[in-house]
């Protein structure tokens, strides 16, 4: 997530079931390690697809970004 530039909080699925469950003002108060061991506890908490090649991510499907990603 460092060498992305990506923030903890673009990972939250926000429009999930475990999301609006907890409620948004129990991440709004979390730190980002607690974030991130929210994440890693949950996975449904994580928006989907991820995609990576090491350097640059991209969260969730939009089609613009991927084909700027991959250049087409």
């Amino acid at each position: 997530m460092t060498r992305s530039g990506l923030e903890a909080k673009k990972l939250l699925n926000t429009s999930g079931r475990e999301y609006r469950a907890m409620g948004k003002e129990t991440f709004a108060a979390m730190s980002k390690d607690e974030l991130l061991a929210a994440l890693a506890a949950n996975g449904m908490l994580l928006k989907r697809p991820v995609l990576t090649d090491g350097e640059r991510a991209l969260v969730g499907f939009k089609e613009e970004a991927y084909r700027n990603f991959f250049k087409l």
